[in-house]
Parts: C-alpha cells; sequence; structure tokens
C-alpha cells in the first residue's frame, strides 16, 4: 500500500497544495515566452484539455493559438474546428501561415452530436489540433472529451465562458482571458498541473512575430470594404 501511495504522490496530476511539482507531461509551446514562463516552461498540454474562459469572442484568443496552429498545420497534421461562433476567414489564416489544406470547420446540430464529433476528432491519428466552441457541458461530459483527449494524445482547446471557470473541470489547463486597454491580451490561470493557479501574464498581441500594431487585427477582418467618410 506505500509504495502504491508513493506512486501516486509522484504523478503531477494528483494536486499537493503544499508542494510545487513540474510535470513532465508532454506539452506544445505556445509561441509567446511570457506565458510559456508561467506555465513552467511549457505550454498547451498534449492528451489532455485546455480551457480559454472569456466573457466574448474576439477578444484575440485566436491570436492566442495562432502560433500553435501555424506549427501544427506546417507539420500535416489536421486542425479542427467544432462549432466556432464565426466563420473563420480563410484568406487571413494563409496569410499568417496557416496551411488551409490542414484545416476543417465542422458544425455540429445538437449536444450528443457535437460529443461524438469531438470524440472521434479526438481520437483520430491524423489530429493534431481541436478547437472547439462547446457551450455548456456538464462535468461527466467534459470527463468524457478528456479521456478522449488522452487516447489521441493531441492538443485541445474548448472555448467557453467565463461564468463557467467555478465549474469542476478536469482539464489540465484554464485560463481566464480578458482584453486590456493596449492591444493586448490579459491571461489568468486558474488552474495547471504540478503548479499553484493564480499566475497572470500580459500577451502583447500587437507585436506578435514583428507585426505592427496597426496590423493585429489581420486574422478577424473581413472581406468587407472600407468605410468612407
Amino acid at each position: 500500500m506505500s509504495e502504491l501511495l508513493s506512486s501516486l504522490l509522484q504523478d503531477a496530476r494528483i494536486w499537493q497544495g503544499h508542494k510545487h511539482r513540474k510535470t513532465t507531461q508532454p506539452a506544445e509551446s505556445t509561441g509567446y515566452q511570457v506565458l510559456d514562463n508561467q506555465l513552467g516552461g511549457l505550454g498547451w498540454p498534449r492528451g489532455a484539455l485546455s480551457e480559454c474562459l472569456l466573457d466574448t469572442c474576439g477578444i484575440g484568443e485566436l491570436h492566442l493559438v495562432l502560433p500553435l496552429m501555424q506549427r501544427i498545420s506546417a507539420a500535416g497534421k489536421t486542425i479542427f474546428w467544432l462549432n466556432p461562433p464565426h466563420t473563420p476567414y480563410a484568406p487571413a489564416l494563409a496569410r499568417e501561415g496557416v496551411d488551409l489544406d490542414h484545416l476543417v470547420m465542422i458544425n455540429t446540430r445538437d449536444q450528443g452530436d457535437f460529443l461524438w464529433t469531438m470524440e472521434n476528432c479526438l481520437r483520430s491519428p491524423v489530429t493534431g489540433l481541436v478547437l472547439a466552441w462547446p457551450g455548456k457541458l456538464a462535468s461527466r461530459d467534459v470527463r468524457r472529451l478528456q479521456l478522449a483527449s488522452e487516447a489521441g494524445g493531441n492538443v485541445c482547446v474548448l472555448f467557453r465562458s467565463r461564468r463557467f471557470s467555478d465549474q469542476n473541470s478536469p482539464a489540465a489547463l484554464r485560463l481566464e482571458l480578458a482584453p486590456g486597454e493596449h492591444q493586448e491580451l490579459k491571461v489568468n490561470i486558474i488552474k495547471r498541473r504540478g503548479s499553484w493557479p493564480g499566475q497572470r501574464c500580459s500577451i502583447a498581441l500587437g507585436h506578435r512575430t514583428n507585426i505592427a500594431v496597426q496590423d493585429s487585427s489581420r486574422v478577424v477582418q473581413g472581406p468587407w470594404p472600407e468605410a468612407r467618410g
């Protein structure tokens, strides 16, 4: 029994409030050093769920996953978008270096269809990244998706309302996102494996990969003409 207990205590997934333990779980860099530093030098966990909790879409959450999309598509892996609130603007994604041949968008009919589709995406060997906007999820549904993510070993990011931040969740990483006043994204880490929550940082999206501040909205810019005065 003592050997079993000792083995369990060595697992970074077992929360020990008085200890900080560096997790050895596989992960993908976020592409933002300031955020990776707050995540123990790691990033998005592989084989586990990550949650981005925000009040409204369009505050820079897609910029947060853009470096990961670039790497995943360049590696020839598929990126699935499930039930995005808006249709992605393909020319802007291509301009940012995302290979559109490896991007698949799916809209599901109902909650049961969503869960079945997402499970299959997570378990597929062609999958590198799943981005999903699930709406309301029961805790048992999140656990179900977590098991599928573990089986597939890929990265999964759920974009959910911040009102679910108090919900018990088996997700390995939970980030609370809010817009800043100077084109930055404020990130509050409310859960991560192997360490305490509460770390905060700001990501200057306007200067991401040397893109000028005035160009920072290109990913969400539509094909509509400029207004004339």
